[in-house]
């Protein structure tokens, strides 16, 4: 397998050209590999194992600020180190897809030659079965990491101490998207380790509740006799599928209050895709203090509503949210009839099914009127004037049979045959003032279509 070095000169050419001054008719100064390689470099899917002639990647490397290295071959994290360790001036780092699932050890980072990274600011670690372990170290040697990518590894726990060596400050952005997570008590583990979190992405991970205190009794994830029989944490019989148990076990160490305690800067959540089914947790995600930017869809409670019906609902539960599933900031007049028609959806289910949000929304707007039904489909049947010849004849008819359909019942009528009869519609409105019959050519049109209404004529002529 290529090492780095190797990859790059596949790229970008070897070090040195034969013949190349030769080739060139003019003067023109000769950058060397070393010199060309640019600040954003992409390797992926390169095969990639490791980082070959440290002299080499040293030379060619110093001035690379973004470095993607996503799907190659990488397996050891002495090689990761020292690939950074030679492009110290690397901001973003992109190592997905690569099986880091190898312990970082205490010995490779005591390494006199291996220092601190204070340049990188994003690192991007999806799918590498990377250990908690691990995570907890490399964090040390990247004291100024403000964003770090952790989805799709597998983690169904988030393993954080309790020292001060466990709380990194400096990190505002985490991606956690499609891990096999059930707990919220897990997921504020992230905050307690993060206490300075802005953004967090859980975007198809299989959470139920934001409620630190309710135990899965079956997680996603898990499919055990024993969570039917008992809570899996302290054996507590459930109270239902998803409740809480009595008591918890003092083993499973201090649980956050709410939902919230441990994000107090959140400003960004994606719980897109999780298994949330209850008006309860939005409720609870309207509890976080700074948070405005929200993005939740493809959830089992939002089966039953219309794209609308879900968002205004929605903005009327979260007064404090501006942002919602990536669209434009939520207006003043926008949020007035998510709050409107949240009373009116309210006002018609029992007093016992109301939310606490609708008592407050209604010293706000006061008790509103119901909407009146105004249907707007056309009557069914209409009585119209039947002309043919001399004759007429006024007839209740169908407006939703087609042309086609009417034809064979004015057949007795008029006594010509549907095959050889011409229809034309005039308008009673339009024949006061102009004398226009409207020629009914489509045989599958239906009558609804032409606005017929009762007082309208309908002409019979035979073919000719």
């Amino acid at each position: 397998m290529p090492t780095l070095v190797e990859a790059l000169e596949g790229k970008y050419g070897p070090e040195d050209a034969e013949g190349l001054d030769e080739a060139i008719a003019i003067y023109v100064p000769r950058k060397g590999p070393r010199n060309i390689v640019p600040s954003l470099l992409v390797l992926n899917d390169c095969d990639i194992d490791s980082a070959g002639d440290e002299n080499d990647v040293q030379k060619k490397c110093h001035v690379v600020e973004e470095l993607d290295l996503a799907q190659n071959n990488l397996t050891h994290w002495a090689d990761v180190l020292t690939i950074l360790r030679l492009m110290p001036q690397v901001k973003f780092a992109n190592l997905s897809f690569n099986n880091l699932s190898e312990e970082l050890t205490d010995e490779l980072c005591a390494n006199e030659s291996l220092t601190p990274f204070p340049l990188l600011r994003n690192l991007v670690l999806i799918s590498t079965q990377i250990s908690w372990s691990t995570i907890k170290k490399l964090l040390k040697l990247l004291p100024n990491l403000e964003e770090l990518h952790l989805s799709l590894n597998n983690f169904a726990s988030v393993e954080v101490g309790d020292t001060p060596d466990d709380v990194h400050p400096n990190i505002k952005r985490i991606h956690f998207t499609g891990n096999p997570i059930c707990r919220w008590s897990e997921i504020s583990n992230l905050g307690r380790a993060f206490p300075a979190l802005e953004s967090l992405v859980l975007a198809d991970c299989p959470l139920i509740s934001l409620d630190p205190a309710v135990l899965m009794e079956k997680c996603k994830s898990e499919e055990s006799e024993e969570s039917e029989d008992s809570c899996s944490s302290c054996g507590s019989p459930p109270t239902h599928q998803y409740g809480r148990c009595e008591s918890e076990c003092e083993s499973a160490g201090p649980k956050p209050y709410s939902a919230h305690d441990v994000f107090r800067q959140l400003r960004s959540l994606n719980l897109t895709g999780t298994h949330i089914a209850s008006w309860d947790e939005i409720d609870r995600v309207a509890c976080f203090p700074a948070l405005h930017c929200l993005r939740i869809n493809a959830c089992p409670l939002f089966e039953e509503y219309t794209e609308h019906e879900r968002r205004q609902l929605l903005i009327a539960r979260l007064p404090n949210i501006q942002t919602l599933n990536g669209g434009g900031v939520i207006s003043p007049e926008e949020r007035e009839d998510a709050e409107r028609a949240f009373i009116r959806y309210y006002m018609e289910k029992p007093e016992s099914d109301r939310p606490e949000r609708y008592g407050n929304l209604l010293g706000v707007h006061g008790r509103l009127d119901p909407l009146v039904n105004i249907d707007l489909s056309p009557e069914k049947r209409v009585k119209v004037k039947i002309v043919w010849g001399d004759k007429s004849e006024i007839k209740s008819i169908n407006v939703y049979q087609t042309i086609s359909e009417l034809k064979k019942t004015l057949e007795p009528v008029c006594g010509i045959a549907a095959s050889k009869m011409r229809l034309y519609y005039a308008d009673q409105a339009y024949m006061d003032h102009y004398n226009h019959l409207e020629f009914m050519k489509y045989p599958n049109k239906q009558l609804y279509s032409y606005n017929i209404t009762s007082g309208d004529e309908i002409h019979v002529d035979p073919k000719k």
